[in-house]
């Protein structure tokens, strides 16, 4: 077998070469993206944590109301922050909530217009189908060291890390909600005169929605998944502690932490599935 590996194809030095070049080429570019993706991460943090927690509470509960329509999920979103509170995880919690509605605001407003244009264009869906493969099937923590060596430590990278991984959701369930909008439908919207605009609105739209919501249900979710990983570039939330008591072998900060990240992810999930279109 020495003959086979005497000759490596050189797939790493390409890889550095291709990140040596972004990284003298493109300084620019990756510093107006830094700046803009912090703007978004300090807004969300500022709409977070200025008002009292206790508002806030208030405010999350309303809005599970308006959603689910339910006081049996309004009293477990309830119930579950201030639980969070008094854990004394509220600013944690705040900071993954911003990398999560972060990476919804990046991931939706890219996915969806690529999954509605290649809808449109199943070949080449075809070419780009094996591109999200690798983005969600490649080691999440590979995305960390180009992640680190064009935007630096902290909330940034640790945000870019989880759009690469969570982006392919969107894309696929957009791309699957155009192409499963039924053709009488279509054909007889192309009978009454309507435009390719008229009948992306009125017609695939609607129908692709459920399927939309869908991926941003999933987009919330895998998100949310990610936040023990991007504390490891530096970013806050409630992977800091985790990863804390990770290398101290604290068994009771570990479980502690670990406990209101599951909490979360289930009030996220309770509030989220009537988008979905599960039964209550």
């Amino acid at each position: 077998m020495d003959w086979l590996t005497e000759t490596k194809i050189p797939i790493g030095k390409a890889a550095k070469t291709v990140f040596e070049w972004l990284q003298e080429n493109g300084e620019g570019f990756f510093d107006a993206l830094s700046i803009l993706l912090e703007n978004l991460i300090e807004a969300f943090l500022w709409i977070l944590q200025t008002p009292n927690p206790l508002i806030m509470v208030a405010i999350f509960t309303a809005i599970a109301w308006g959603i689910q329509r339910s006081w049996k999920i309004c009293v477990m979103v309830f119930l579950g922050l201030l639980l969070i509170i008094n854990q004394g995880y509220w600013d944690e919690t705040t900071e993954s909530l911003t990398l999560v509605l972060s990476a919804c605001v990046v991931c939706m407003g890219v996915g969806v217009p690529i999954g509605i244009a290649i809808g449109h264009r199943p070949k080449i869906y075809a070419y780009i189908a094996p591109i999200l493969d690798l983005m969600q099937t490649l080691p999440t923590f590979v995305y960390l060291i180009p992640a680190i060596v064009f935007f630096g430590i902290g909330m940034v990278p640790g945000l870019i890390a989880t759009v690469i991984f969570v982006l392919p959701a969107p894309i696929r369930l957009t791309y699957l909600g155009i192409t499963s909008v039924p053709e009488d439908q279509l054909e007889a919207a192309d009978s009454f005169g309507a435009t390719k605009r008229e009948k992306l609105l009125n017609v695939e739209l609607p129908n692709a929605m459920p399927q939309i919501m869908t991926g941003l249900n999933q987009t919330i979710m895998l998100s949310l998944s990610m936040v023990v990983i991007a504390a490891l570039v530096g970013a806050d939330g409630l992977g800091v502690p985790v990863v804390r008591a990770l290398n101290s072998v604290n068994t009771a900060l570990g479980f502690e932490s670990g406990f209101i990240i599951v909490i979360v992810a289930i009030l996220l999930d309770r509030v989220l599935r009537i988008r979905t279109g599960e039964k209550r």
